[in-house]
């Protein structure tokens, strides 16, 4: 996997370098960051049809998506910013005030929303970060993993961990998609809050954002620059 993520923001001059997106790479920065081996991976999505859906290791608790910034998700996601949504107060949501740290907000949204199915070795970095930051509110979680200097390491470790050379401006943006209460949610450091795309449920939250992922890339036909990494809990018998 070649392709990696960037995002823009206007809140910080702080830049990191972007994440690949490759799963190894993704797991070996949350293993060490207190997510057990044995509790949850990133693995690969291979094609948004039925048949490639069933290869993924189940039960999916994520759904990251990377796609191109191009003019029209743009003004799309500017549109958006004039929409007031309700969404449910069990949403754990941040802003992204760092440049291209859109990888780690998709990462963190992961794991912060199925937070009754993962558990993360006490005293871990991510324990002690999501118990730090679960009543703040999107931008106070945002400044507080601006300010976190073990983060940036970890981060920059991992961005030069990867297959391809690590680029300062590669124009592509990470999402996440989790299931909460019922609703199936998009979950976008670069928008204002989070949004909902109708029912979904833990069983089906691969095959619900595979829809709403498919709609996506149907609006940039000229783009191949697309990812989709599922997070998915790890079984037990594999160890």
């Amino acid at each position: 996997m070649a392709s990696v993520q960037q995002s823009t923001s206007s809140a910080s001059s702080k830049r990191w370098l972007p994440l690949e997106a490759n799963p190894d790479v993704m797991n070996q920065f949350l293993w060490g960051l207190g997510l057990p081996q044995d509790e949850a991976e990133c693995c690969d999505v291979y094609g948004l049809d039925d048949q490639l859906l069933e290869m993924v290791p189940k039960p999916v608790l994520a759904v990251l998506f990377l796609y191109p910034i191009t003019t029209q998700t743009e003004e799309e996601r500017l549109q958006q910013e004039h929409e007031k949504r309700e969404y449910s107060s069990k949403v754990y949501f941040m802003k992204q005030t760092v440049g291209n740290a859109c990888g780690t907000v998709g990462l963190l949204h992961a794991l912060g929303n199925p937070t009754s199915e993962i558990k993360l070795v006490d005293g871990s970095f991510l324990d002690k970060f999501f118990k730090s930051t679960a009543s703040m509110d999107p931008m106070q979680r945002a400044k507080f993993l601006e300010n976190d200097g073990e983060m940036e390491v970890a981060h920059s470790v991992a961005a030069n961990a990867g297959d391809t050379e690590a680029a300062d401006n590669a124009y592509a943006h990470f999402i996440c998609f989790a299931c909460v209460d019922g609703q199936l949610y998009e979950l976008d450091g670069r928008k204002s809050e989070p949004i909902s795309h109708g029912p979904s449920s833990p069983s089906t939250l691969l095959k619900d954002a595979a829809k709403v992922i498919k709609s996506m890339i149907q609006k940039n036909p000229d783009s191949i620059n697309f990812n989709v990494i599922a997070v998915s809990k790890k079984s037990k018998d594999e160890f």
